[in-house]
């Protein structure tokens, strides 16, 4: 018997880089080809993620990240359109099908991918709440701010982080909280509190863009994890391969060195890893239902990873963050994409 059962596992065919089948679309991305167009949710206004710009074009890391989709999927970066939504509106509009996907710098939580029929594809930004404040408070620690009052964002982690930490801390906090974070900002800009808590990224976008921004100062304080990740719905997993593996794509790109620039000059390359990445071996892309092309047309239409981020919060833009725990694996960071092979 046990003879028997070892011939027929052998027997069994194996899918393999060369003899993978191409898969028919799933409900999402035949969706997404009959519309030809990819819808994404997006942020209000968050320099860096997710803002427009001055002539109506929707830019930032976030952004992007849906464009890098839209490139894998449908081959065209520009079949994308943005949904403006608040925290509370995004998680019901991506469960009740109004958007395909959430790329709107929204933490992965327990809740979030297990109860609300979500789930998270890969983490394109680590993240941490921080407080920004205004430098002549002289505050440098966060537990300074007893006694502060504190404008949060409603529908967001961050005013949860801000009591568990409050309490935690034994540090007395008047939390005075707004539905979008335009209104937290105008009110703290208007000095209807002492402090602005939200992700420590966000603040530095916001503290760019005040026309007195060396009046403030965020803190170096972080009182949360928030790794910032895509989402899409339960139910569709070939739809959560395709955006999973398209953020690692980005990633993997970075650190092979494949660029927009020299992407078509990369598809030459005799390295195994690059023409895993850029389809010229393997069925990658068919074992998702895409092109074999499909990560060379995100790298092609967005660049890497690090050339995205660079784009938006690189040491040419007003924030001008340093990419810290974002950097690549290779470099001391986070960032870390699963093999293409």
């Amino acid at each position: 018997m046990l003879r028997f059962l070892l011939g027929a596992l052998l027997a069994l065919p194996f899918v393999g880089e060369a003899t993978a089948q191409a898969v028919q679309p799933g409900p999402t991305l035949a969706a997404v080809r009959q519309r030809d167009v990819l819808v994404c949710g997006a942020h209000p206004g968050a320099p860096g993620f997710g803002i427009m710009d001055s002539q109506g074009v929707y830019r930032g890391l976030d952004a992007d990240t849906c464009r890098a989709v839209a490139a894998a999927a449908l081959g065209d970066v520009n079949k994308v359109r943005f949904i403006v939504l608040t925290s509370q509106a995004r998680l019901p509009a991506l469960q009740s099908g109004q958007i395909d996907l959430l790329a709107r710098s929204t933490t992965w939580t327990h809740v979030r991918d297990t109860a609300n029929g979500l789930n998270f594809t890969a983490v394109n930004f680590f993240d941490g709440q921080g407080f920004l404040v205004r430098r002549s408070a002289n505050v440098e620690r966060a537990a300074q701010l007893d006694g502060a009052t504190v404008c949060v964002t409603s529908g967001s982690t961050s005013e949860l982080n801000l009591a568990d930490w409050a309490r935690s801390h034994n540090v007395r906090i008047q939390p005075l909280i707004f539905e979008q974070n335009d209104e937290t900002r105008n009110a703290y800009v208007a000095g209807r509190c002492d402090a602005f808590s939200t992700d420590a990224s966000q603040l530095a976008g916001m503290r760019a863009a005040l026309p007195n921004r060396d009046d403030h100062v965020v803190l170096n304080d972080r009182i949360s994890k928030e790794p910032l990740a895509p989402a899409v719905r339960h139910g569709d997993d070939q739809w959560f391969d395709i955006v999973r593996w398209t953020v690692f794509a980005l990633i993997e790109a970075e650190e092979l060195g494949v660029t927009q620039a020299n992407a078509e000059q990369m598809l030459q390359s005799a390295n195994p890893a690059i023409r895993r990445l850029l389809g010229n071996a393997g069925d990658h892309g068919p074992m998702m239902g895409l092109d074999r092309r499909w990560a060379y047309n995100a790298i092609r239409a967005m660049g890497n990873y690090g050339e995205i981020y660079d784009r938006h919060f690189g040491p040419n833009t007003p924030i001008a963050l340093p990419r810290g725990i974002n950097e690549l694996w290779t470099r001391g960071g986070l960032m870390y994409a699963m093999p293409i092979r």
